[in-house]
């Protein structure tokens, strides 16, 4: 799918779901300062055009300030807030947005403006050679899980 046809699905699934409203820009210029990155266009698009957050798989993702929260967490910036990992080990611009359970976040490369995908499991942050566009037409298909998250990826 294009990023155009991404957007036109989650609208229509932001319509048959109660999804938060779209972002202010703001709020997405507030998680940019925070992360020190740029969000990815197709992300910034979903975010003021379509909602804040709550798209993707299952509940969907975090949203930025107002948005989408996800268990504790109440948006991305400030789950990145703290810095993208004490330990090292997700290199800055990677962001968390998506908590599979289980110690599995979905993370995008804010540092790529096609939105690279990544995947932390148990400390391991893995690239899952494919974009923010063709993770979310995987979550709109049904084709992309958490058991195909982490079969076959190269440890980075």
């Amino acid at each position: 799918m294009t990023d155009d046809e991404v957007v036109e699905a989650l609208r229509v699934v932001a319509r048959a779901k109660k999804l938060p409203p779209p972002a202010t820009p703001e709020a997405v210029a507030a998680a940019e300062e925070v992360i020190g990155f740029p969000l990815p266009l197709l992300l910034r698009r979903l975010y003021v055009e379509v909602a804040n957050g709550g798209f993707g798989p299952n509940e969907g993702i975090l949203g930025v300030s107002g948005g989408a929260a996800l268990g504790d967490f109440a948006d991305i910036a400030e789950l990145y807030q703290g810095g993208p990992d004490p330990s090292g080990r997700i290199p800055s611009g990677l962001v968390l947005i998506y908590d599979w359970g289980c110690t599995i976040w979905s993370l995008v490369d804010f540092r790529d403006p096609a939105g690279a995908m990544w995947c932390n499991h148990e400390g391991e942050c893995r690239p899952q050679g494919m974009n923010l566009a063709e993770w979310l037409t995987g979550t709109l298909a049904g084709t992309l899980t958490v058991e195909t998250l982490l079969e076959g990826q190269p440890t980075s």
